[in-house]
């Protein structure tokens, strides 16, 4: 795998000239197995990188964790392990426990991060509403999105990548991620988060390059993000949800206009 988190594969072009050979970048999708105390707690098909991150954020995002309460995450150490490159070992602080609710051997594929849970009522995480006042001005938001896309090395090359960013209100630029899973972007960007004790993320905006679902939007409500922005459009879910928490949910971010489905009085 290159450093831009991509790899060369042969294909064929074809076009009116005719048809070629050629080697073309791809993004790289393998599986990533987080375990919990030496039990598989998931299976994430995900853009090797940044692992420690995305275990730490799912963790944290599923409710199976909380602030302070992981120790160590390790790179896996079985020797009898298959692909130990593709393991993450997470170890809590001695006499935490997880939450008694977390569910094992769930699978989360690319384009869909709830797949394999028991139930209906599974999918939703409790937590808090938001009751953040931050406002944000209109040209951070919209400044927010080319940001965004001058950060996304894996997409210029390969054009198969989500991202997510965190940004101030001001517009800085803490983190961006990219994955091959919209939703493993954005626990890569809150697991970069927790490990630096700055949960909740009151006052910070959440900037995706893709639609905005009801999964990233309850990924960004456990972690206190008052405000989501996005090229792309929000599904119905998404926006019953940040309406229901008190968050400010943004679509078609194109230039100047953009689209406020949720929380429009924090937009000034």
């Amino acid at each position: 795998m290159n450093d831009d988190g991509s790899v060369g594969r042969d294909a064929t072009r074809f076009s009116r000239g005719g048809l070629s050979r050629e080697v073309d970048r791809l993004t790289v999708e393998e599986p990533c197995e987080i375990r919990l105390a030496g039990e598989p707690v998931a299976v994430v098909m995900r853009t090797p990188g940044h692992d420690r991150e995305l275990a730490a954020g799912f963790l944290y995002t599923e409710a199976i964790v909380q602030p302070g309460d992981i120790g160590t995450i390790t790179a896996c150490t079985d020797a009898d392990a298959l692909n130990p490159e593709n393991i993450v070992e997470v170890r809590l602080v001695p006499g935490v426990e997880p939450a008694g609710t977390w569910q094992r051997n769930f699978y989360s594929t690319s384009s869909c991060g709830i797949c394999g849970k028991a139930s209906i009522e599974a999918i939703h995480v409790t937590s808090n509403r938001i009751g953040d006042a931050t406002r944000f001005r209109r040209e951070v938001i919209t400044a927010a999105v080319p940001l965004l896309r001058e950060e996304q090395n894996t997409f210029e090359a390969t054009g198969g990548t989500h991202a997510a960013g965190l940004f101030t209100a001001d517009g800085e630029v803490l983190v961006v991620r990219e994955d091959v899973g919209r939703h493993n972007a954005v626990d890569k960007v809150i697991g970069w988060a927790y490990l630096r004790e700055m949960l909740p993320l009151n006052g910070h905006m959440l900037v995706v390059s893709g639609r905005q679902s009801f999964e990233i939007a309850q990924k960004a409500l456990v972690a206190g993000i008052p405000l989501i922005a996005g090229v792309s459009a929000a599904t119905s879910l998404a926006v019953d949800l940040a309406g229901e928490s008190g968050m400010t949910l943004i679509g078609f971010v194109r230039g100047e206009t953009f689209v406020a489905y949720t929380g429009a009085e924090r937009v000034i």
